[in-house]
């Protein structure tokens, strides 16, 4: 079945009582399933909460601006109105800060401000966050030698890699990234994570891992010198998010909790996907509200909660090479601490999910966009060039 667009006729997905469709468990995340399903993960896998607390919501003043019919870079070149950019990248919830005031809000697809909705790797740089916390706290030294948290790490590939190494995924650990094999790494993330099943026609000789740590422990092997170039690969989240846990003793759940949503006033908990070992799942497993992605985003533009130097840091640019795949992916970009550099001045920062999930954060404007989506396809530069492009036209037009 392929997806629709806000603008077409809905199939009836998941409507009625039986439903007249029902999601397919190994496909959920696809299309045109995944139009339901990052609104509904709750109903489809189990998680964790994420507390917000019992303390004040930390409002968003309204300077709001009708910027339906802005003209803006569309999708495949030419110009038109932000309402139908926003229709061709299939999204679901958008919003926009400037000084922190919500200037436009705009929701879809039977979303609304109090759905939970999946980040994917947007997960990566709230965990991320996280993790800065607990580095200015000195819980944490990116310095460190992995195995100074987790020696048991010492019979695989991280062995001699460095925590930063870890931030920065640079570390030289074999893991393939190749979303459409199942039996690529991701692809058992897919299967570790509980996310999926056991592909039905997989070879029955071949051992799956049955959680997160168990597929970890398994990447025994490293292919280059730490350090030495950044290569986008997910469980170097779950090796973070792991070292934090044995730091702190709490579970990520609740480190995310304690540490950053109820400090910067959310408005809903928030939650993650969890493994069968009740490992919330740090590269991709979060789920929470337009508006508190937004909350999240303008923590960093006004300078609250996260470390003063751990922003400043985020901002700045590591020494590993960036390779073609991912300079075709982000023309000029860099990755550093859990985080995407999208400027060669650390002036923009984006945090970034497969099918269409950012949050962009520009530092000279002042302004915090968030865009949640459910494209067809894992990766589509020319969806993903359109919005950033767009996003900059309204940097500009709100300056």
């Amino acid at each position: 079945m392929p997806s629709y667009r806000n603008s077409d006729p809905v199939p009836p997905i998941m409507r009625g009582s039986p439903p007249q469709l029902v999601v397919p468990r190994a496909d959920w995340d696809r299309p045109p399933w995944n139009r339901w399903a990052f609104q509904h993960v709750r109903e489809l896998l189990p998680t964790v909460e994420v507390w917000r607390g019992e303390g004040p919501v930390q409002e968003l003043p309204r300077a709001t601006r009708d910027l339906d019919a802005l003209a803006v870079p569309q999708v495949g070149g030419g110009q038109g109105s932000l309402a139908a950019l926003l229709d061709a990248t299939y999204t679901d919830g958008f919003i926009v800060l400037k000084q922190g005031a919500i200037v436009y809000e705009r929701y879809f697809n039977g979303m609304g401000p109090r759905s939970l909705h999946l980040s994917q790797s947007v997960a990566k740089t709230v965990v991320g966050a996280v993790a800065g916390i607990l580095v200015g706290q000195r819980l944490l030294d990116p310095e460190a030698p992995v195995i100074r948290y987790l020696p048991e790490l010492a019979a695989t590939g991280w062995r001699d890699a460095k925590l930063r190494h870890v931030l920065d995924m640079t570390s030289g650990t074999r893991f393939g990234e190749a979303y459409t094999d199942p039996y690529s790494d991701i692809g058992q993330v897919d299967v570790a994570s509980g996310w999926k099943p056991v592909p039905a026609e997989a070879d029955p000789a071949f051992r799956w891992p049955g959680h997160i740590w168990e597929l970890i422990l398994g990447l025994k092997e490293a292919i280059r010198p730490h350090g030495e170039r950044f290569e986008y690969r997910s469980i170097e989240t779950d090796v973070l998010a792991f070292c934090m846990e044995r730091v702190t003793g709490r579970r990520l759940a609740q480190l995310v909790s304690e540490e950053l949503w109820q400090k910067m006033g959310a408005e809903a908990s928030a939650c993650f996907t969890v493994d069968p070992a009740g490992y919330a799942l740090a590269d991709g497993g979060f789920n929470a509200t337009l508006r508190d992605y937004a909350r999240f985003g303008q923590l960093w533009i006004a300078g609250e909660v996260l470390p003063a130097e751990w922003i400043a840091d985020s901002r700045r640019r590591n020494g590993a090479s960036f390779p073609a795949e991912a300079e075709a992916s982000l023309p000029g970009g860099a990755y550093r601490n859990m985080i995407w550099n999208a400027d060669p001045k650390g002036d923009v920062l984006l945090a970034r999910g497969v099918f269409g999930q950012l949050i962009y954060l520009d530092f000279r404007h002042e302004m915090v966009a968030v865009k949640l989506s459910s494209w067809p396809d894992f990766l589509d530069r020319p969806r993903d060039a359109a919005t950033r492009a767009a996003l900059a036209e309204i940097a500009r037009t709100l300056a």
